[in-house]
């Protein structure tokens, strides 16, 4: 088989023409014994060991086989430096055998010969996943069957050449898997930015010299029941019944899906026919309330205010109003003071219930609070949403960076096995490529062995 896209000192062919193709196999269901703990008896893998799985050698699964489970299965026995390679559920993990292994039914793995080097195959094959999987059948499952694994190409440079590219990917791929590994930390650390932000803004200390500057107010103790009227909603026998609830209507019916950690998110609505809700007493929003979550995900907290597209609002049963006592008051510098960490304490030291989490209104009333006054209300809420903007900005950054990465290893194995990567190397290294160092000599070679190897079939004679 010819390849175009290889360089011409290359050889292309079928990886059946080269390495012996050998599928797995599963016990008998229904015996326990079938199974040991890992590392105590036959080693034995599924697809499922190799999900999430970053390094390239494997020598167990999650359990091993024991020798009953071993001998009731078809499961071969793959020499050290074989290519696992998962055929179904889904197509193309992929690990090197540390050690003699076997698999389930969901691998067609490839045994190779000593001139082809274990590392080069596993880059190669990992490179040609999406072919793999779209060469792929079946309804439930996509599978490639071992007729099919069979005709999957190979590319075959020199073996020199071979643990060239594999060292150079093995730095390379090593490098891009720091970069994620780095990239994946940033949001960690800009959602403890965030709180940190939240904390010194509500502390007082992110203003400590703006309040010098203007000869603001000291800031004065109170309780959220001496800020805020917390009101509940309606949980008489008019509350509504899941088969009340339309997809559209007159009143939205909150529910705490709806109330994130600092907002509102309106994915999923849930609304009220007007008849239902004018049944219903407590529980109807006005402009300028605050919405705490006080059911199963505590403290979050929300703005009802001009932002929010929607006129008639009620709560559910899982959240209260906070409904300011002195108007003036900022909303956005009071769901700063609820979702930091500070306030987050309380909730969890003194929330109720254990399978649901529970803050009564009658606990939420006693919380302390610190309140500067209205102007710095103002100014810490300007300071918070620019550094909260700049935190946002970062954090675009990062994804558009990921995405980048995440198809740099793709980028970098194609350039590989198009033989970008090793050009100069073979320009400087022409003696170990040509002859009988060539792709196409070793090919010969291989082909030459297995010929060999395969059992000749009994001529029958003729009487």
């Amino acid at each position: 088989m010819s390849n175009t896209l290889h360089p011409k000192e290359w050889s292309g062919c079928l990886i059946c023409e080269i390495a012996n193709v050998i599928a797995g196999g599963t016990p008998k269901a229904g015996n326990p014994e079938n199974f040991t703990e890992p590392a105590s008896g036959i080693a034995w893998l599924t697809p499922a060991d190799l999900s999430g799985y970053k390094r390239k050698y494997i020598s167990h699964g999650a359990r091993d086989l024991s020798q009953t489970g071993y001998d009731s299965s078809s499961a071969k026995l793959m020499p050290k430096g074989s290519i696992l390679f998962s055929s179904r559920a889904p197509i193309g993990y992929i690990a090197i055998a540390a050690n003699e292994i076997c698999t389930n039914q969901g691998f067609k793995s490839f045994v190779l010969p000593d001139d082809i080097d274990s590392s080069y195959a596993y880059f190669y094959f990992r490179s040609i996943r999406d072919l793999a999987e779209s060469w792929g059948t079946g309804t439930t499952f996509k599978e490639i069957s071992g007729a099919t694994a069979k005709k999957l190409p190979f590319s075959l440079p020199p073996l020199a050449e071979q643990k060239e590219i594999a060292a150079q990917l093995d730095d390379l791929l090593a490098q891009v898997d720091t970069l994620k590994n780095r990239l994946d930390g940033i949001p960690a650390i800009l959602k403890r930015f965030r709180q940190s932000t939240l904390a010194t803004a509500t502390s007082g200390k992110l203003t400590e010299q703006w309040r010098k500057n203007n000869h603001a107010d000291h800031w004065r103790d109170s309780t959220m029941d001496k800020t805020f009227k917390c009101i509940d909603g309606d949980r008489g026998p008019n509350y509504p019944k899941k088969t009340e609830y339309k997809s559209e209507g007159h009143c939205l019916f909150l529910s705490t899906k709806n109330v994130r950690e600092f907002g509102f998110d309106f994915s999923n609505q849930v609304f009220l026919e007007k008849e239902k809700h004018e049944k219903l007493r407590n529980g109807t929003l006005s402009r300028g309330d605050l919405i705490i979550t006080t059911r199963g995900t505590l403290g979050y907290v929300a703005s009802y205010d001009d932002s929010v597209p929607f006129d008639v609002v009620r709560i559910n049963s899982g959240m209260l109003i906070l409904r300011k006592i002195n108007a003036d008051f900022v909303n956005d510098f009071f769901k700063c003071v609820i979702a930091s960490p500070q306030f987050q304490k309380m909730v969890n030291e003194r929330r109720t219930g254990s399978a649901q989490p529970q803050l009564p209104a009658k606990i939420l009333k006693q919380f302390e609070l610190n309140i500067p006054s209205v102007p710095e209300q103002t100014e810490i809420v300007r300071r918070v949403e620019a550094l909260f903007a700049f935190a946002d900005q970062v954090e675009r950054r990062v994804k558009d960076t990921q995405t980048h990465v995440n198809h740099l290893t793709q980028s970098i194995l194609a350039k590989a096995f198009h033989g970008e990567l090793t050009a100069d190397w073979r320009a400087a290294n022409s003696d170990l490529i040509t002859g009988e160092n060539s792709a196409a000599a070793l090919l010969e070679r291989i082909k030459a062995e297995r010929v060999k190897l395969t059992p000749k079939k009994k001529m029958r004679k003729k009487g």
